[in-house]
Parts: C-alpha cells; structure tokens; sequence
C-alpha cells in the first residue's frame, strides 16, 4: 500500500522523544512540534504539562491522554484528525512512544490506513543504559518488562538461557531484587549485569558487576526508574563440554564433600551454563545409578 503524506492539507502525524529526566535533552524539533501541534496525545497529561512548564514554552493544542487503558478507542480519534487536516503529536512519559508505551497501535493503524508518519528521535532509557552498562553494543535485544509473577519471569527467562546478545529489560523498584534472585537462578550468578538507575536525573547512577553482587546490592528499598542490562550467554565458553562431562565433574565435588548444589553452580560458572540445568542433571543422573542398585 501507498502512504499518503497529508502535509498538503495540514494533517500529519508525528511521534515524538520526550526527555527521561533532563529536560535539557528536549531537542529543538521537539519544542517546535509541541509549539505548532493541533492536538497532542500524552500518555499523561499531567506529566506532559509539567515538562512544558519546566521547558518555559506555551501549547495551543488540545491536549488528549493516550494511555494503555484507552489506546485502542483513541487511535480512531487520532487518525480521523489527521485525515481531517490536523498536526497530531503523540508523546509518552519519557523516552520514545512505543517502546513499552503507547505508539505501537497507533503507529501500525496509520500504516494500514496508508497514512505516513514522521518520528523525532531523541532520548532512549535502551541505548542509554546499554552504554552504560560496559557490555557488549555490538548486539543487543530489548526485552521491555518481564512477568510479574516469580514462575512466569522464569519460564520466560528460561527462554533467554542461551541468548548470545546483550539483554536489556525494564523493572519497578519494588520487584528489582525479586527479578535478580530469578535472573542469578536461570543464568547462573557469575553472568555480568549492570543497573541503571534514575538516568539523566540528579541521582543518577550505575551498578555493574555479576549477577550475584547486583542481587546483593538491591536488598532493601529501592526508589527510581530501573533499566536492567544482562550479559549474553557465552555458548563457546561450555559448547564443547557435554553435559555427561559436567556431570561427572560435579560428581566428583560432591565426593570431595560440597553439597550438589554448591557443586553444579560452581561446574555451571565455570563452563558457561546454567546451575539449573547441571543442578537437574546431576539429580536426574543421581536418580538412574539409584535405580541400577
């Protein structure tokens, strides 16, 4: 299908970044579409005119909310003011829209409608944190936030077992340590993390370090917006060792008196795989020989 730029008539559609703290990070563009938009679609409307107020400029436009529980009524309403000639802005609460925000739907409509749409690049939590973090930018997967519920997070984070690149996820404070206990079970405690926390704000700040000490660290209370980066699974460190192997060397600590365990975690560091899953080989081996006699 063709897109249809409407600028002729007046109407077009425009995402756009919005600063994650700084608002010195607005960019020019930005204020200039908030300045000369017709309508603007905030994912808070609150939220939205504070950071006009800190940016010290006046809007014209109708000022609408775009948030989860009303997307999918107001993307119609969007999109019939764009074909009917007004400049629509959509913007979220920080960072760019539809990245675990409102944007996608409404986004994925105008093209179906054949509608084009401009986006305003600016302020990503993603890429910021993946600086941050230290760890390899060559590659990297968004993740967004995982489940809310312990089992859920670790079935899905059993998915992500032996994904070579750089994960990036988002987290609330309150279910930060809870994720990492989960994280340090499923990828092993010595895989290398990183915590962004607050970024571009006053109390900005950055924990590195393995899973294990990242746990450690978010014990208590936690305040602030958390973006999580997690190292990829490094296959070639345990690809060549099969799991018989690792087995047997973790048999053998056990006979050295270390509890099975403590001996699969330390077998599971060392050669890049999961105490999970040489923990339940161990046992599963355990329960064959026991069957045997």
């Amino acid at each position: 299908m063709h897109e249809k730029d409407l600028g002729e008539s007046g109407g077009q559609l425009v995402f756009a970044a919005t600063p994650m703290g700084n608002v010195g990070d607005a960019s020019a563009r930005l204020i200039a579409a908030i300045e000369q938009a017709d309508v603007i679609a905030a994912e808070d409307t609150r939220k939205f005119m504070n950071l006009c107020s800190r940016l010290g400029i006046r809007y014209e436009a109708k000022l609408v909310s775009h948030f989860e529980a009303n997307e999918v009524a107001r993307v119609e309403q969007l999109l019939e003011a764009v074909t009917s000639g007004s400049s629509v802005l959509v913007v979220s609460d920080a960072g760019m829209p539809s990245v675990s925000d409102p944007g996608f739907r409404l986004a994925v409509a105008a093209i179906e409608a054949g509608i084009n749409y401009h986006v305003l690049p600016g302020p990503s939590a993603v890429l910021t944190a993946l600086l941050l973090s230290g760890l390899p930018a060559d590659r990297f997967c968004f993740e967004g936030f995982l489940p809310r519920k312990s089992g859920d997070r670790i079935r899905t984070l059993t998915q992500l077992i032996h994904e070579p690149r750089t994960m990036i996820f988002f987290e609330a404070p309150h279910r930060l340590e809870k994720t990492l206990n989960d994280m340090a079970e499923v990828f092993g405690v010595q895989r290398r993390g990183a915590i962004a926390r607050e970024m571009t704000k006053t109390y900005e700040e950055v924990i590195r370090g393995s899973l294990e000490e990242l746990k450690d660290w978010a014990t208590g209370e936690i305040k602030g917006e958390i973006t999580l980066v997690v190292a990829g699974s490094d296959t070639s460190a345990g690809s060549e060792v099969s799991m018989e192997e690792l087995v047997e060397l973790a048999q053998g600590r056990v006979a050295e008196g270390q509890s099975t365990k403590d001996a699969a975690a330390e077998v599971a560091s060392k050669f890049g795989r999961t105490k999970r899953e040489v923990y339940e080989a161990v046992i599963a081996a355990k329960s064959v020989a026991s069957r045997k006699d």
